[in-house]
């Protein structure tokens, strides 16, 4: 399926639009006498697995949360979740239970330190790694139609450009790309945005350079992805910060915790606590005219413009 006829049709729906271009009244039930607070959506990708891309969504969620904001982690690599073993976190459900209707997402929020709430997706479920479009669609409803959504909401997503990457970074306010110090995470992390600007007209992506040495070797990552992008790609990206390789990092790993919850004077915690301060510094989301797509926020769909 075209990803963007994909993405398009399955948003059009959710806004209550026929064919012919005419436009119903959505259905949600909302309570309109009370603005929705406003929730910014932060997709991490990478493009390769073995960056850290999950890693850096859990600490930076947790970083954030710390910080006293309300935040949810969306564990969206279906089929091989891993969120919740690096919290150390047991769930009985799952996105999957989700999609069967025998619970809402509400009964899928695991509580993790600090506030942190995480949604789950299940691990070894064939099925939940070849999700369809509708089967997005129904996800990304279950947000839209929470009554207080977070102040942020990360998805932590899986390798590649699958359909469960690209529909969620797609979707989102912002995309966070990680990268380390490998020939093919450069790769990847372009053949991702690529396809993303190419597809879906994301035109702006914050690079995170993990597991480096020095503040030069981030700054190299940076540049060498820069070049290519400013020479192929009608693309914007800007240096978000990085997370310095540190031996603490990994024992956390091996415990099932948070870097930042378990040595937070660490370097890895500083850099992550830095992060976590950049994202609280952006403003409003910056969206190219109509052609995004406003979900987890509360606002209306948009899928006009292509």
């Amino acid at each position: 399926m075209n990803q963007a006829w994909g993405l398009k049709t399955m948003f059009g729906a959710m806004n209550g639009q026929v064919d012919g271009g005419a436009d119903v009244a959505l259905s949600l039930a909302q309570d309109t006498t009370t603005p929705r607070r406003r929730c910014r959506a932060i997709t991490v990708a990478g493009g390769k697995g073995g960056v850290g891309k999950s890693t850096v969504a859990v600490n930076l969620g947790m970083s954030l949360a710390m910080a006293g904001r309300d935040v949810m982690l969306l564990d969206a690599d279906m089929g091989l979740a891993n969120v919740d073993v690096l919290l150390g976190l047991s769930p009985s459900r799952h996105i999957g239970h989700l999609l069967d209707g025998t619970c809402g997402l509400k009964d899928l929020l695991l509580p993790a330190p600090h506030g942190l709430k995480v949604i789950p997706a299940g691990s070894g479920a064939r099925r939940l790694a070849q999700m369809g479009t509708g089967e997005h669609a129904a996800v990304i409803r279950a947000f839209d139609e929470l009554q207080d959504p977070p102040e942020y909401l990360l998805v932590d997503t899986a390798a590649g450009v699958s359909d469960n990457v690209v529909m969620f970074a797609a979707a989102a306010d912002d995309v966070v790309l990680v990268v380390c110090d490998e020939p093919a995470s450069l790769t990847d992390a372009y053949a991702l945005t690529k396809v993303l600007s190419r597809d879906f007209r994301v035109r702006r992506f914050h690079v995170v350079a993990n597991m480096v040495r020095h503040a030069g070797e981030a700054r190299a990552l940076y540049d060498k992805l820069a070049r290519v992008c400013d020479r192929f790609l009608d693309v914007a990206l800007d240096f978000m910060g990085t997370v310095p390789y540190d031996e603490h990092l990994r024992q956390a790993i091996r415990r099932q915790s948070a870097v930042v919850d378990m040595w937070p004077a660490s370097r890895a915690s500083r850099g992550f606590k830095q992060l976590a301060g950049v994202v609280d510094t952006w403003g409003e989301p910056q969206r190219p005219g109509r052609d995004r797509i406003a979900f987890f926020g509360g606002r209306n769909a948009s899928v006009t413009g292509w």
